[in-house]
């Protein structure tokens, strides 16, 4: 008895649960809520920002390193202790006696140094920033085609919730057809009219629908469920369209992949940061040019400066050899470079090929939509001159419960094809958006 019950509550979940407060929601308010909360594209703006970070890193290639220190020291070392003195501009005559020299007492000395160093010509560093900046647009590019991308899930997402409520409400209206069909055949079985065989097939019908409606209701729940993720938001109850399943009007979609499209575009990026990539390793066999400049503070009291002084000066360096390890850089990079313009040439001709055949679907499910009108009408006028004709006891009951069925099969495929056309067609418009 309890695992009947039990059994009973977990056929009736769907039900409870569609039986939650519904939320109506219009699909321009789910597209808004998406691009504010949507996580995937915080994390794409986390992406463009650390990006960012990372070109910003490169204007060390023109803007000079200054830091500062103070260091306390105290020695006995002879060629140090004299040094400190000297520093600190207090040797006397006194001082260069032989024994102090060679024995000298302990000094103290207390530094305050001040140092920077300024790039004047860095070639490589130059084509790293380029390279810094084009990946930096990359990302920017790859957000904006995760948005396109998440805008066309979401339309997809909201027409499985307005096809889920349209899968309800057409076996619903069954459900009350076959119910009041049993009433019938139940009636006619008294007087005789029907056997038990046909009473049974329609109890058959009934049971059919109800189950077929269960697992409609499930499907709008999941519906409901995964918009609210979309939407990176906690629902209170169950989502519901406020925009009905309609067909969408028609366009006039491009022949051929725009170039400007975004996630093109980005790829592109990505290829150009390689090539300046490239371009960076090369340029390392050249010299590099530095300036650099210190002031210094001395005394043998901490924080204190009774003596300084100043050195500046530039510094030409030309690293001629690292053991073959910048011929090795340079040849991945060029590859890697290559490797990148070959899989922008590949993804183009796969996107084009993307866009003929979202082409045939689509004018495939304009076709299939026509078909799908014409045989709902057709049912529909069946399963009224039968219904009539049974009323009657002219008319079998097999021959109701097939028109019964096939009508409400053919509404939830017309329903379900108008969501291929809209689908199709949304599709279409993200392939050839620019």
């Amino acid at each position: 008895m309890k695992i009947k019950n039990i059994t009973t509550l977990i056929a009736m979940l769907p039900t409870l649960l569609f039986a939650q407060q519904t939320v109506p929601i219009s699909k321009a308010e789910v597209l808004e809520k998406v691009v504010q909360q949507n996580n995937k594209l915080k994390i794409g703006e986390q992406q463009v920002l650390a990006a960012k970070g990372d070109y910003n890193q490169t204007n060390a290639v023109f803007l000079p390193n200054i830091t500062a220190s103070h260091t306390g020291m105290a020695t006995t070392n002879p060629l140090m202790a004299f040094g400190f003195k000297l520093n600190q501009e207090i040797v006397t005559q006194a001082d260069f006696d032989p024994n102090k020299l060679n024995n000298p007492s302990q000094i103290n000395l207390f530094a305050t140094k001040f140092e920077v160093q300024q790039p004047l010509i860095n070639v490589d560093g130059i084509f790293q920033r380029k390279a810094a900046k084009a990946k930096w647009e990359a990302t920017q590019m790859q957000l904006a085609r995760t948005g396109d991308y998440l805008s066309l899930e979401t339309e997809k997402a909201y027409m499985q919730l307005q096809l889920a409520y349209k899968s309800v409400e057409v076996l619903e209206t069954a459900l009350k057809a076959a119910n009041e069909n049993l009433r019938l055949a139940n009636n006619s079985f008294k007087q005789g009219y029907l056997q038990q065989s046909d009473v049974l097939a329609v109890q058959v019908r009934v049971t059919e629908v109800e189950n077929q409606l269960q697992y409609a209701k499930s499907n709008v729940i999941n519906a409901s469920e995964y918009l609210a993720v979309l939407m990176n938001e906690e629902v209170s109850g169950v989502l519901k369209p406020t925009d009905s399943l309609m067909v969408s009007s028609e366009l006039k979609a491009a022949e051929t992949i725009s170039n400007s499209r975004a996630d093109i575009q980005a790829m592109e990026f990505a290829a150009e940061a390689y090539r300046q990539n490239y371009k960076a390793d090369k340029m390392t066999f050249l010299p590099r040019l530095n300036a650099f400049g210190s002031y210094e503070l001395y005394d043998d009291q901490i924080f204190q400066a009774d003596a300084n002084g100043y050195l500046f000066g530039a510094a030409l360096t030309w690293n001629l050899f690292e053991g073959s390890k910048r011929f090795g850089k340079t040849q991945k990079s060029k590859a890697e470079f290559n490797k990148a313009n070959l899989e922008l040439e590949q993804y183009k001709a796969e996107s084009q090929l993307e866009l003929n055949k979202a082409k045939r679907m689509y004018q495939d499910a304009k076709n299939n939509l026509n078909l799908t009108e014409l045989a709902l009408e057709q049912s529909k006028e069946a399963l009224r001159i039968r219904t009539n004709r049974f009323k009657e006891g002219l008319e079998k009951t097999t021959d109701l419960l097939m028109a019964e069925t096939q009508f409400s099969q053919k509404q939830l495929e017309y329903y379900n094809t108008v969501f291929q056309h809209n689908y199709a067609l949304a599709y279409l418009q993200f392939l050839t958006k620019n």
